[in-house]
């Protein structure tokens, strides 16, 4: 097995990673928004529930 310094992997994985695009952080943003939608709406929906004493 041959041996790459830690320098060269770490530019080999910045030009590996500029070449993917935005497809990673597309995919964050929208889980995190999905995600704040749902939660926002069980915060707003539960003020709703009624007390039946």
């Amino acid at each position: 097995m041959e041996h790459t310094p830690a320098a060269a992997w770490l530019t080999e994985a910045a030009s590996a990673a500029a070449q993917q695009g935005t497809g990673n952080l597309l995919r964050i943003v929208l889980i995190v928004m999905v995600l704040g939608c749902a939660l926002t709406g069980w915060f707003l929906l539960r003020g709703y529930k009624r007390k039946d004493d």
